[in-house]
């Protein structure tokens, strides 16, 4: 099966390039579930305080290094959703997760919610990911 991934924005829904509204996966491969990343290094740092596009930076890179981990690429995410804690600028951090996946010429369905709070009160945006990699 050639095509295992299928990205579809349908006519009769609003058509953005950040995000696609449907995708599908079908065939040999491997779904990948990734856990909600906060703003925290593999040395229990916090970055960015208080900073969401700093923080958001860091998710993304928690994000890509837990894709590559399974061989994977944000080419690969199906799915995002994203916690943003109440009272931040979404703008700031959707500027800085587009230096991740502002690239793709099929972004994945995103959803986001805003949180009263997360886990930590310093973390102020969370995302957690789906992905597919088709077998070869």
């Amino acid at each position: 099966m050639s095509n295992q991934v299928q990205y579809i924005n349908p006519d009769g829904l609003m058509k953005n390039p950040a995000f696609s509204q449907v995708v599908t996966t079908h065939g040999k491969g491997k779904t990948i579930y990734i856990g909600g990343q906060d703003a925290i290094t593999a040395q229990r740092e916090i970055v960015g305080k208080g900073d969401i596009g700093k923080q958001t930076e860091q998710v993304m890179e928690n994000l890509q290094t837990a894709l590559a981990a399974c061989g994977a690429t944000f080419d690969h995410v199906v799915k995002l959703t994203i916690y943003i804690v109440q009272g931040q600028d979404l703008y700031k951090g959707f500027q800085a997760s587009q230096k991740f996946i502002g690239h793709l010429a099929n972004p994945p369905a995103i959803s986001g919610f805003f949180v009263a709070a997360l886990a930590n009160p310093a973390y102020l945006v969370e995302i957690d990911a789906i992905a597919f990699l088709p077998e070869e």
